[in-house]
Formats: C-alpha cells, structure tokens, sequence
C-alpha cells in the first residue's frame, strides 16, 4: 500500500478510535494518524494471529478497505488502551 493511502487510513481510523473510546485522548492530526497506522499494525498482527496461529508484525489484513478499516479501528483502540495503561503507571 502506497503512503497517501497509509496516510488516509490512519486519519480515519484514528480518528474513528478517539469518537469511539470513552475519554479525553488529545493529540491533534499527527498523533491521530500515526495512532491509526499503529492501530493498522497491531489490528493486522491480531489478524495474522488469528488465521495462521502465528504472531508477525504486520498489517495484512488492514488494507484500503471498509473490514481493513474495522480491523486497524480495533487495533488502535487496542493502542489506546495500552497507551493509557503505559501513562497511568508511568505518573506514579
């Protein structure tokens, strides 16, 4: 998948994450869309996970379209999460 498409991907999908996931998130549009692209390679990882048996880095799966959107929507909200739970225990 070419950049512009990697780009567009992560805009909407992070932007999706942040109006789903309940919270205040912040960031603007560069943290939104590098949210959406790491969505993309966590959602294509658990993809990859789930129909081979295998764990690999990567975003097959979260292609240009609408169930490789939903797959890098879940991924980002996965990250998200994790995110949270990285800076909640990290202002101790």
């Amino acid at each position: 998948m070419n950049i512009i498409a990697w780009v567009v991907l992560g805009l909407l999908a992070g932007a999706i994450a942040k109006a789903i996931y309940p919270g205040y998130q912040g960031g603007g549009i560069l943290s939104t869309m590098v949210l959406g692209i790491v969505g993309a390679f966590i959602g294509g990882s658990l993809y990859t996970l789930l129909q081979t048996g295998t764990l690999q880095l990567t975003a097959a799966g979260a292609g240009f379209s609408l169930p490789g959107l939903f797959i890098a929507v879940i991924g980002a909200i996965i990250a998200i999460y994790l995110w949270g739970l990285l800076s909640r225990s990290s202002r101790v």
